[in-house]
């Protein structure tokens, strides 16, 4: 018997492996987004948590809060609410909004760095395919992918109509969605901020109300809206699980999930291969920890990450137009940022081009190819240098720390 063949759509492939999740997507069999989950060292991206303030720390403009976890999260005033929920008026100070021994209803927004603890933020968002609820905002915001005219205002109309409550955001997806599918996963959102908001209403000590999304979910709930053609799960109890959350709120993917076959589950000692291993991801996976990228003709990336920021060198190796090599290094720039989850500032320094307009046409693909990110991801332009800078929002742990953790427990043990 052989596995799962591969098609132009997209499959997304899970499977647990010892302390790891891992969620694979692939497009037309290519490796595009990876996601992953480590039991020793849990995520708390999305986590919606009742914390209490230890402290304001006036210097930062922020305040430090309990979570219940052992570790504190930092709330900056950039990201806080003022008494009952109101909105930070501009240039109000944190000391105007929050006191020390207040319980407040926080998110996780970036999971913690080092010493750092994890950021904090007052503005619950609770994510789907199509939809994400913001209930403490009033209005139905549109992507700005999906542009300008009569079809954004008559898709924003449509939200209202349908979904319950106010503070929605409308993903790109939701346009051809139907309205059977938007409402079921509408209602699954608000009913999940009932829950939170009455925990929160009950009172009590710093607590978790809410999990975020772990690694195979974040990978429907991002890859889910034009919906893959498989999603195959290489553990059969993960497998029933997903398929049950898929008849709740994404109930026309249901169908597709598929456990992989049990002939294939046995130990990898036995001369069988699991799923990751008829792809070849293990090994690809393992390339995304290198410094160095192949590009057609003999070119290369050069990504090197520091605690500051990722700095990428392209080389153009024997090609001798810096124009085609530079734009397919836009595109696998693009790519690697995804899989690495590379986060913060990104430096850029493309193979020389002496044509101003080659620049333009340059600076426009490389916006094009992040535009699908699902991180927000701004292209700033070229430096005085003559250096590309970028900002990528930070999505929990990079892959090369949270892989390098794996080893270093592995070995220890």
């Amino acid at each position: 018997m052989t596995g799962p063949t591969v098609g132009a759509a997209s499959e997304i492939l899970i499977d647990r492996d010892g302390p790891l999740t891992r969620a694979a997507v692939l497009t037309g069999g290519r490796l595009t987004d990876l996601y992953i989950d480590y039991a020793e060292r849990p995520s708390l991206l999305g986590h919606v948590f009742l914390g209490r303030v230890e402290r304001i720390a006036t210097g930062l403009d922020g305040a430090f809060v309990d979570l219940g976890t052992g570790k504190s999260g930092l709330l900056s005033a950039l990201d806080a609410r003022g008494p009952k929920g109101r909105p930070k008026a501009k240039g109000e100070r944190i000391g105007n909004l929050l006191r020390t021994g207040q319980t407040v209803l926080v998110q996780v927004k970036a999971d913690a760095t080092g010493a750092k603890g994890p950021s904090l933020t007052m503005d619950i968002t609770l994510p789907g395919r199509f939809l994400v609820h913001a209930p403490l905002g009033r209005d139905v915001a549109v992507s700005k992918r999906l542009g300008s005219g009569p079809e954004r205002t008559e898709l924003a109309r449509r939200i209202q109509d349908i979904a319950p409550g106010a503070g929605w955001i409308v993903r790109a997806g939701a346009a051809p969605a139907p309205d059977g599918l938007l409402a079921a996963e509408s209602d699954a959102l608000h009913l999940a901020w009932r829950s939170i908001r009455d925990a929160a209403e009950r009172g009590g000590g710093p607590s978790l109300l809410l999990t975020g999304p772990d690694a195979p979910r974040r990978a429907l709930i991002e890859h889910g809206a034009t919906a893959p053609s498989r999603i195959i799960v290489d553990d059969a109890a993960l497998a029933r699980d997903l398929a049950e959350w898929c008849a709740d709120r994404a109930p026309d993917l249901e169908e597709r999930v598929e456990p992989f076959d049990a002939r294939f589950l046995a130990a990898p000692s036995d001369g069988r291969q699991r799923l990751f291993d008829l792809r070849d991801l293990d090994a690809e996976i393992e390339t995304l920890l290198g410094t160095r990228v192949p590009l057609s003709g003999g070119g290369s990336l050069v990504i090197e990450r520091t605690e500051a920021m990722t700095v990428v060198d392209v080389n153009a190796g024997e090609r001798g137009n810096p124009l085609d090599v530079n734009l397919e290094a836009a595109a696998e720039i693009a790519r690697q940022l995804r899989l690495r989850n590379a986060g913060g500032i990104v430096v850029v320094d493309f193979v020389n081009m002496r044509n101003r307009g080659d620049a333009e046409r340059l600076l426009n693909a490389l916006s094009r190819a992040v535009e699908d990110d699902p991180a927000q991801t701004q292209v700033y332009g070229l430096s005085k240098l003559g250096l590309v800078e970028m900002t990528r929002a930070r999505r929990g742990t990079a892959l090369a720390e949270l892989l390098g953790t794996v080893r270093t427990a592995a070995a220890e043990d």
